[in-house]
């Protein structure tokens, strides 16, 4: 009888197992803290460029067709030591003094520079795939799918580097959510709706095509080097259902003038998802710290958007003056 009860138990144990793993197998067991698993890519499992897929002959077209007066838009800021920086960010310029006399009879003098500081995150900058991860039960993963334990090393990232995204020229639109408003600035820890993006680029008469760069105007740029604490404070910023319909509308990126794009205040329980959302799990770029207020002031709503970011090899992002042409 003890036999058999203890045959019975362990049959019963044995069910309730396989019932718990098939329950947890229908009720999410691809789950992660920012929704289902999201890899392989739609571009293989292989892919490290992401949405720069979307940078086709035809973008190229499409953005070079928007060029009517030859205009030039720079939407990068100037590098400067006293650029709003991260505390824990470095940005040092020197020039070393030559002692060396002049060179032939052209009496040849010349200076170098020396840079110390994270080339790829301060500034104007592009945040690129192996920027942001989400960390899971079995380690930090990144777009992909990619396990950090398995492309980070302390020389540079060996998959996902900034060098994999290629030059970006496509459709630019500026969707100018300040503008619309009538505001001189929106206030940091203000959350842009998806109602209020999509009414600022319909008074725009635009749509969003797949393959476009999306660029936000919140205002947040008038505090650069005016009140640095402040624009470093937080930021006002699309949400994360703004962030979702850009997603479906198949953008390659989304730059603003703002430090990272989306709504951040002090103490926020959920840090910079919307990051994870467009990067991470979309392979979505972000230019970041960006000066909108010449196209803002043209109503320059839609243009030819260039951009190419250094080749630095396994850097997490890029500098650089990104350039709008009309």
């Amino acid at each position: 009888m003890r036999a058999h009860l203890r045959s019975v138990a362990g049959s019963l144990i044995v069910l309730t197992l396989g019932f718990l793993v098939v329950a947890a197998a229908q009720t999410g067991g691809d789950e992660t803290p920012i929704g289902k698993k999201w890899w392989p890519s739609r571009w293989g499992a292989d892919d490290q460029r992401g949405a720069a897929h979307l940078m086709t002959p035809q973008k190229v077209l499409e953005g070079a067709s928007l060029i009517h007066t030859g205009k030039v838009y720079q939407l990068g800021h100037v590098y400067e030591r006293d650029m709003p920086t991260f505390p824990f960010r470095t940005f040092r310029l020197t020039i070393p003094a030559f002692r060396a006399a002049p060179r032939g009879t052209n009496m040849q003098v010349g200076r170098d520079e020396f840079f110390v500081g994270e080339i790829g995150q301060m500034g104007t900058q592009m945040d690129g795939l192996g920027h942001v991860g989400c960390r899971l039960p079995d380690g930090d993963t990144y777009y992909n799918g990619f396990k950090s334990q398995d492309f980070e090393d302390a020389y540079g990232l060996k998959k996902l580097g900034i060098e994999n995204a290629g030059v970006f020229f496509t459709r630019g639109v500026l969707i100018d959510v300040l503008g619309a408003k009538h505001a001189d600035r929106l206030p940091v820890g203000y959350e842009i709706s998806l109602d209020e993006l999509q009414s600022a680029l319909e008074a725009e008469k635009l749509t969003i095509r797949p393959g476009d760069v999306v660029l936000v105007r919140t205002g947040h740029t008038k505090l650069w080097k005016k009140d640095n604490d402040q624009y470093n404070s937080g930021e006002p910023g699309i949400g994360l259902a703004a962030a979702k319909w850009l997603i479906s509308q198949d953008v390659a990126m989304v730059g603003s003038d703002n430090w990272g794009i989306e709504v951040d205040a002090p103490r926020r329980k959920r840090p910079i998802e919307v990051h994870q959302w467009m990067i991470t799990k979309n392979g979505i770029y972000f230019l970041e710290n960006l000066d909108l207020e010449e196209l803002a002031a043209d109503k320059a709503y839609e243009f030819a958007f260039i951009f190419a970011p250094l080749k630095l090899k396994g850097a997490t992002g890029s500098p650089g003056n990104p350039i709008a042409v009309r």
